[in-house]
């Protein structure tokens, strides 16, 4: 068994994924290919992908360590190629003749330019499942929009306003949420189309876009606008419509949500464990309805309890009680989280110098080793290019350090979904 077989699923161990991917939506799916055993070439241009110096775009400093970027393009391979050159060009369609997947989120009008269409690929490389990702799809008239997730995932399918705050602001979501779902939602596509292409030795293309990724995550909304024609936005927490499904602060400034959703199964539990079982018989307690119906009042009363004890005393009583509730974690206090430690939630990065989370699946009988490291710029182009002229189009990864001689490649660049 080779090291590549060895390091991920045995039914990966042949695939090869070529990357011609920037920033985060493209490169995420690829990354996880890569966790799971596949062999990914990343196909940069001379400068790079923009995402290698992300602090530095933002004016924070070029020189910060880049756990983003780690994420997203851990053991890869990388090839720096000017695609502009005919040359380069067509060391990417040799490295096609090679591929089982190719995914890329290039716009429309920059994939046409290279002669990379997605059809027309499928159509000289019959074999290769051609995954295209994108901000607003293939077609209409805003095919080549430039878009990142904040974009096309949260502003426009209606997330980031549906999700607005009492002033009617809409929500300026984190960086890189909409690209990683986006990411899962390509990942699911190109694994159906291999098993299709595994049983009939045929590729096709596959389309995802942040904007459909993100209508789909807000369907539910969607649903009811189409059914009823209209529907209701996100609410203050002074005045949400589920009592016991709201946030909630104590004494020592800990946030927290309870998570009880069939308010009537959860609602004797909380009155206990806040040690009020009076309002179990309180008119405004006494349905679902009821606290709907008297939420405002419902919110306050519950506001001024949980303010007189800390979290920690809550937490004891809740678990007690068997309220469903979980804490409002800070990003330190996540990375300590023993049940995520407890089910591998990160993982090591070959050299020892990085700890990097962990993509959201395990398999039981895959070996959890540290992750192949992050390539350098064009680290690998000299070695895939001599195995694409020695033949050797099935050669798995090697570890950080085995081989790889530097090369790059001068001028040019590409063009960013």
């Amino acid at each position: 068994m080779s090291d590549h077989e060895s390091f991920g699923l045995s039914s990966f161990a042949d695939l090869r994924v070529v990357e011609l991917g920037v920033w985060v939506a493209a490169p995420s799916a690829a990354a996880l290919l890569a966790d799971w055993g596949a062999e990914v070439i990343k196909v940069e241009g001379p400068t790079g992908d923009p995402m290698r110096n992300v602090f530095g775009s933002i004016g924070i400093g070029g020189d910060l360590p880049n756990p983003a970027f780690a994420l997203d393009n851990r053991g890869k391979r990388s090839m720096a190629l000017n695609l502009r050159e005919p040359g380069d060009r067509q060391h990417l369609e040799d490295l096609l003749a090679t591929a089982d997947i190719f995914i890329s989120n290039l716009r429309p009008d920059a994939l046409d330019k290279l002669d990379l269409e997605p059809a027309a690929t499928v159509r000289r490389h019959s074999h290769l499942v051609y995954c295209s990702v994108s901000g607003y799809g293939l077609r209409g008239e805003d095919r080549n929009r430039p878009s990142y997730d904040i974009g096309a995932f949260w502003a426009r399918s209606g997330l980031s306003g549906q999700m607005a705050d009492g002033d009617g602001a809409p929500l300026n979501a984190r960086g890189g949420v909409g690209d990683h779902i986006t990411g899962l939602a390509a990942l699911a596509g190109i694994l159906a189309a291999v098993l299709q292409q595994r049983e009939t030795g045929l590729g096709r293309v596959v389309e995802v876009s942040l904007l459909r990724t993100g209508a789909y995550v807000l369907g539910w909304d969607l649903g009811l606008q189409m059914a009823l024609g209209k529907v209701a936005g996100a609410e203050p927490r002074h005045r949400n419509q589920s009592p016991l499904m709201n946030s909630y602060r104590a004494a020592d400034g800990r946030w927290f949500f309870f998570t009880g959703l069939e308010a009537e199964r959860h609602i004797g539990a909380v009155c206990r464990a806040l040690g009020h079982p009076e309002l179990i018989d309180d008119e405004r307690f006494s349905s679902a309805v009821a606290m709907r119906r008297h939420r405002t009042d419902v919110v306050a009363l519950l506001d001024d309890i949980i303010a007189q004890r800390p979290l920690s005393e809550w937490s004891e009583r809740f678990d007690r009680e068997g309220v469903w509730w979980a804490p409002v974690q800070s990003p330190a206090e996540v990375i300590a989280d023993p049940q995520l430690l407890a089910n591998d939630g990160f993982v090591e990065v070959e050299g020892g110098v990085l700890r990097s989370v962990n993509g959201p699946v395990t398999f039981s009988d895959m070996a959890s080793n540290p992750a192949i490291a992050v390539p350098e710029l064009g680290e690998h182009t000299a070695e895939v290019l001599a195995e694409l002229s020695d033949g050797a189009h099935r050669r798995g990864r090697t570890r950080a350090g085995d081989a790889g001689s530097q090369a790059s490649v001068v001028t040019g660049g590409q063009d960013r979904s």
